[in-house]
């Protein structure tokens, strides 16, 4: 039997206790285990690598910094932004890290393309980028963790949020990088952010080569891709 991937769509979530789910299924599952990919929204959060920085952190505020177990630096998560955590077995996908590194960034240049906006990525730097206002931009951040052969954490694309905690810190330790989104895009136009997120899921799906069986849909919050 196919292996099926179950999307599922959470809404806003805390992000301490999503990525506590995320570490307990990853711990749990066995290798005949369908993989998922959750996709969600944060309320305002600052996240941390597990090799991160703290005078990345520029300013204090009521937004909570966690330190997590992902790769990389700081990174700012908030409503408007599409996150995406797919939870993959790559040994039985056959699948690098970089593999899957290299298939979410070019989910997110592809999903960026369809709005007639030209995106790239940078050796060395994880993420995807693109010229705005005459200079470089980051849209699209990526940190994961494998354990076990699996993947947890993932991939957040801004959509349309508040950009103004990205001031707060050195986003990805970058000093000075600017962070744009696609609602600040002048191609854009009537930008629909479940539109969005639905896009990214279809995105990643047919990625790994697993086409939609709308049969195996559940309801509007969680849907299977067999």
């Amino acid at each position: 039997m196919a292996q099926v991937l179950r999307v599922r769509y959470l809404g806003l979530r805390a992000y301490r206790p999503i990525w506590q789910a995320m570490r307990a299924f990853t711990d749990n599952r066995g290798d005949g285990d369908d993989d998922q990919l959750w996709l969600v929204q944060h309320p305002p959060v600052f996240t941390q690598g597990q090799a991160g920085k703290p005078e990345h952190l520029l300013n204090a505020s009521a937004i909570p910094v966690v330190r997590t177990d992902r790769g990389g630096q700081i990174t700012y998560h908030g409503p408007g932004q599409v996150i995406a955590y797919p939870l993959i077995n790559l040994r039985r996908r056959q699948l690098s890290v970089r593999d899957m590194v290299t298939l979410l960034e070019a989910t997110a240049v592809e999903l960026l393309a369809g709005y007639n906006i030209s995106a790239y990525t940078k050796t060395g730097a994880p993420g995807v980028y693109l010229q705005h206002r005459g200079q470089e931009a980051k849209i699209a951040f990526l940190g994961l963790r494998v354990r076990k052969g699996c993947t947890f954490h993932g991939l957040s694309i801004n959509v349309a949020m508040d950009l103004a905690p990205f001031r707060q810190i050195n986003p990805c330790g970058y000093p000075g990088l600017m962070v744009t989104q696609l609602s600040a895009l002048s191609q854009v136009r009537d930008l629909n952010y479940h539109q969005v997120e639905q896009t990214v899921a279809q995105l990643i799906t047919k990625k790994l080569a697993l086409p939609i069986n709308q049969a195996n849909c559940e309801n509007n919050d969680e849907r299977n891709y067999a």
